[in-house]
């Protein structure tokens, strides 16, 4: 026997459906961002040179910003590295940039203005230190420079900060045991290759495009910077004490280093910003600086170092807020 199901009058059936439709709503807006807009506006981003592994990254990172973040507008500015990219955030120049972690703590040092504004979005990958000879050279470690022609690169570059510190720690003045060049990795290769300088200084991610590309039109090779330079480094405090021991893989550079690995130096690189940048746009630039790391790390093989367990590690800077939130939000 069956019994009649219960009559729903029309009254109960309209708050049923109500009822339904804001649950489904409610999921709708748990699921799905409805409303919120990406961040917009535009910002201007220092890079580096043009054949530095900043420039490169840096477009690579423009390409996923637009994917992610289409309503902002990405101005890219090259520089002379690190120093300048510090001063440009600093003054309010540009609104995001990368530069190494002794350039950072030099501007903090020498308490420059806009110094105290600087904050920490992400710890990217390893500038490696190259001092670069011709393979036929008698250079074989940092002191044999003496009385020689060296690029070291232009005021303002992380590499002019590092060559300093380098040469201080092996027992040379740059401006008198030395003939200095302050030429940038952009003409640095071609003055090697031409003999108008026995050396040159770099410091960059693995592998720099110009001095891969040296290396295979010209016989060059890496001169080693050994451990016992790094504990004469870390000696001169400050910004020296960034500086590590590392060892350059034999494939970074397979034409110079034939199969063998390189002693030398390497220091951090961050991605920085100012206290005042939008905590929300900073939040969301975090998140794509670390979810495209793989895309990225395609072409600038620097960038598949990038890791989330170790991004939120800025010393000498405090953390964004805006970047802070993005790592919250991940924890597992």
């Amino acid at each position: 026997m069956f019994l009649p199901l219960p009559r729903i009058d029309r009254r109960r059936a309209l708050f049923g459906s109500a009822a339904a439709l804001v649950v489904f709503g409610l999921l709708l807006w748990w699921l799905l961002p409805l409303g919120e807009e990406s961040p917009g506006g535009r910002i201007t981003f220092s890079t580096g040179t043009p054949t530095g592994v900043y420039q490169k990254y840096g477009t690579l990172l423009q390409t996923a910003l637009a994917k992610d973040m289409p309503r902002l507008d990405v101005r890219l500015k090259n520089s002379d590295g690190s120093q300048e990219n510090v001063r440009r955030v600093a003054t309010g120049q540009a609104d995001f940039t990368i530069a190494a972690a002794d350039a950072v703590e030099t501007y903090i040092l020498e308490n420059k203005p806009g110094a105290g504004q600087l904050r920490g979005c992400a710890r990217l990958y390893d500038d490696y230190v190259h001092l670069v000879v011709p393979r036929s050279s008698s250079v074989q470690s940092v002191a044999d420079l003496r009385g020689k022609r060296v690029a070291v690169g232009p005021d303002g570059s992380g590499v002019r900060l590092i060559a300093e510190h380098v040469l201080q720690a092996a027992g040379l003045d740059s401006a008198k045991d030395i003939k200095p060049f302050p030429d940038g990795i952009g003409t640095m290769p071609d003055l090697l290759e031409q003999h108008r300088i026995d050396a040159f200084f770099w410091s960059g991610g693995l592998p720099t495009s110009a001095v891969q590309q040296l290396s295979k039109r010209f016989a060059v090779r890496l001169v080693p910077i050994t451990g016992n330079l790094v504990a004469k480094l870390h000696e001169q405090g400050g910004a020296a004490r960034y500086y590590r021991s590392a060892v350059m893989p034999a494939d970074a550079y397979p034409e110079a280093q034939q199969g063998s690995s390189v002693q030398t130096l390497a220091v951090a690189n961050f991605l920085i910003t100012r206290e005042d940048s939008d905590a929300r746009l900073t939040e969301e630039l975090t998140r794509t600086v670390i979810n495209s790391r793989d895309g990225i790390g395609r072409q600038v093989h620097a960038a598949q170092l990038v890791d989330l367990r170790t991004a939120i590690y800025t010393d000498p800077l405090p953390l964004h807020e805006g970047a802070r939130r993005y790592y919250r939000s991940v924890k597992p």
